[in-house]
């Protein structure tokens, strides 16, 4: 762990280096860039090509703030504060120079290679990135659509979603069904659901011990289920039950007013209901046709650009990553990698080869914690993965505790690389 720890931060350092990067052409004015979407994929790369002296860095982003979905669900149980999970813009527009426009993008013209934002204005580029997330698929099952998330949160995309689900959980009289409907891959983050049936169990042990929690599941199988329920045996047991599609046979529609979810032969009924909608590449990708069919945007591995539509580059949860998994650190990853690659470009600065990562920290209680990190190669026009180290069942628990120490110091440090 501790070599792959600093091969990772050799590789922070190296995108640090972009500040140093040396047109070989001599330019007049200053190449344009334009970021669409102020996540942690976006403002990323926003952040790492502000340094290069010749590049002018416009970041479009309608909140006037971000709140980090990983660890939300230690907000959920009671264990971190709202105001921790957000984070501003300021830094990046006073310290590094960054254009930060509140705005929505609503159309993209790539011949004429502009962005028209909502408020009428159009932005030109040199080159484009879009960072837009994720979507949900509305109507994929009966009765759940945008009216519903109010009743029945996802809490996918943080925010209020987040603090009405938290609000749900408070008011939830003990002895209540809290019931999770998790979905269908690929999806973002592909520990969440499970990691936050763990830490609202956790808070459910303090404070409600009489609730119980149900997983409906649109899969047979998920990521870490071993040391999943392991841990829910030892902290939990009897609280949480997973059903898998091959028993429930799939999630068919839901009943807001009743808070209920059909599945194919029975009905569930909870005091609050998790529901979380199958998933897409964010919005603005599907109305620009930089989607395919699979809902989600092919890019080239080496640069992240469109494989659909040249001058355009797609980083985050949007993209069709091969065997790379939805997360914020590898948006981070690839944001950096992305950087290099339109460095490279406007500037003619020497192209280094791609080097992605991901690390990525799962709370199981407040004193146990697991962590996987996987390093990723572009192989045959996609990604796969060229190492792995996860944790395993049976791990001592001073381990544990001392991933909990790593992954709250993880957060601060990962956070101050994108936000300043």
């Amino acid at each position: 762990m501790n070599c792959w720890t600093r091969r990772q931060f050799g590789y922070l350092a190296g995108a640090a280096c972009l500040t140093a990067l040396a047109p070989r052409v001599a330019r007049s004015q200053k190449s344009r860039v334009v970021v669409i979407g102020g996540g942690i994929g976006g403002a990323t790369v926003a952040r790492y090509l502000a340094g290069v002296g010749t590049i002018e860095v416009t970041l479009v982003e309608p909140k006037p703030s971000y709140t980090t979905c990983f660890f939300s669900n230690l907000y959920l149980a009671g264990m971190r504060s709202f105001e921790s999970l957000t984070h501003s813009y300021e830094t990046l527009a006073q310290r590094y120079g960054i254009n930060v426009i509140h705005d929505v993008a609503a159309t993209i013209d790539p011949v004429a290679k502009t962005v028209a934002l909502k408020a009428e204005s159009k932005l030109p580029y040199d080159r484009l990135v879009l960072a837009p997330g994720i979507a949900f698929k509305f109507g994929a099952i009966e009765g759940y659509d945008q009216a519903a998330t109010e009743i029945m949160p996802h809490a996918w995309i943080a925010g209020p979603q987040t603090e009405l689900l938290r609000r749900q959980l408070d008011s939830m009289e003990d002895g209540g069904v809290f019931l999770i409907v998790a979905p269908p891959n690929p999806f973002r983050c592909p520990p969440g659901p499970y990691e936050r049936a763990s830490l609202v169990a956790y808070y459910f042990k303090q404070f409600k011990p009489k609730s119980k929690i149900l997983i409906l599941d649109a899969k047979d199988s998920f990521f870490g289920q071993e040391v999943f329920q392991d841990a829910w045996a030892r902290h939990y047991p009897g609280m949480i039950e997973w059903l898998p599609r091959q028993f429930t046979g799939g999630i068919k529609a839901v009943d807001v007013k009743h808070l209920s979810v059909e599945t194919e032969g029975e009905t569930f009924k909870a005091a609050v209901v998790n529901f979380i909608p199958p998933q897409m590449a964010g919005e603005l990708t599907q109305q620009a046709g930089l989607a395919d069919q699979s809902g989600w945007c092919p890019i080239e591995p080496t640069s992240f650009e469109s494989k659909l539509q040249p001058g355009i580059h797609i980083i985050g949860d949007a993209i069709n990553s091969g065997e790379m998994p939805k997360s914020a650190f590898l948006a981070n990853s690839q944001a950096k990698v992305c950087a290099f690659a339109i460095a490279a470009a406007l500037t003619g600065s020497d192209l280094f080869a791609p080097q992605l990562f991901n690390t990525c920290f799962t709370f199981l209680a407040a004193d146990d914690a697991v962590s996987d990190s996987i390093a990723f190669e572009p192989t045959e026009g996609t990604i796969k993965i060229s190492e792995i180290l996860i944790s395993q069942v049976g791990e001592d628990a001073e381990r544990r505790r001392q991933v909990v120490q790593a992954a709250n110091g993880w957060y601060a440090a990962f956070t101050h690389d994108v936000f300043g």
